[in-house]
């Protein structure tokens, strides 16, 4: 398979790109945001890699994406993260954190849907998310934690849960999993998942209207590997599975498939 890297097409795509996350809120693309050991401090990185990613929600074939990697804390309750997007921690206790949060979600081109969907099936802008996170530590390795996000330009609410452990490291190698439920309000469904009378009459299959309900669940391995005093490797692997109203789409059931690989590498500078 040959590798294709996709630039965005205009500089403020980048810069959201780069400042509120590359990822998806369901099937997120993701680096090594959770790694942690023992010790669950980990230094400011800057860097650049590619995502590999499924074309549209729920496709069977992927693309590779070109994108930036951050991963900065300011003053503590700040975060910028092309994994997790913006959060500012309000709470800010010891265990407990909560706060503001934002993130920013791929949408699908025509040429992404290729030459059986495009036209036929709509196209999606780029949206930003905005909401709300609550996580709590269970200890230096282990957190629970939750957001919930409405579509700045749209009616989609999103609501994600994780748990996350850290694995003993191994030297200098740092590694964790993270467990995802990923569910969507009826509106945030059907823009991904959902076809109109008219669309499936085009497609010889029947429409579909999903409603609310779970949409994904996904195990993450995400790791960090040291390259010297100031590099460093980062990279990630999400297997997903759609679930319900999702999994049951004929977009994904005659043109895509409901299990969902992402991962992901950069090379990273450490601060």
């Amino acid at each position: 398979m040959s590798l294709t890297l996709r630039f965005p097409g205009r500089i403020t795509h980048w810069l959201l790109t780069a400042l509120l996350g590359g990822g998806l809120l369901a099937g997120a693309p993701s680096y090594a945001d959770d790694v942690q050991g023992a010790d669950d401090s980990l230094p400011n990185m800057l860097g650049v890699g590619v995502i590999h990613l499924p074309r549209w929600q729920g496709a069977r074939v992927h693309r590779d994406q070109l994108a930036p990697y951050i991963e900065v804390e300011l003053d503590d309750r700040l975060t910028l993260s092309t994994d997790d997007g913006v959060t500012l921690d309000l709470i800010h206790a010891e265990r407990l954190h909560g706060g503001l949060f934002g993130n920013y979600q791929w949408g699908r081109s025509r040429e992404d849907l290729g030459s059986r969907l495009g036209g036929i099936v709509n196209s999606l802008s780029p949206r930003l998310n905005a909401g709300g996170y609550v996580e709590y530590d269970l200890n230096k390795a282990q957190n629970l934690g939750v957001t919930l996000s409405h579509d700045t330009q749209g009616a989609g609410v999103y609501l994600n849960m994780y748990a996350v452990t850290g694995l003993p490291p191994l030297g200098s190698y740092q590694h964790s999993l993270q467990l995802q439920l990923q569910s969507m309000n009826g509106p945030a469904m059907r823009r991904f998942f959902g076809l109109t009378p008219a669309q499936a009459t085009q497609l010889g299959v029947n429409a579909w209207r999903p409603g609310a309900g779970a949409q994904q669940m996904a195990l993450e391995y995400d790791a960090m590997i040291p390259l010297g005093d100031s590099l460093a490797a980062v990279f990630s692997l999400n297997f997903a599975r759609l679930l319900g109203d999702a999994a049951d789409s004929p977009l994904v059931r005659y043109y895509g498939s409901p299990y969902q690989f992402t991962g992901s590498l950069a090379l990273v500078y450490r601060f």
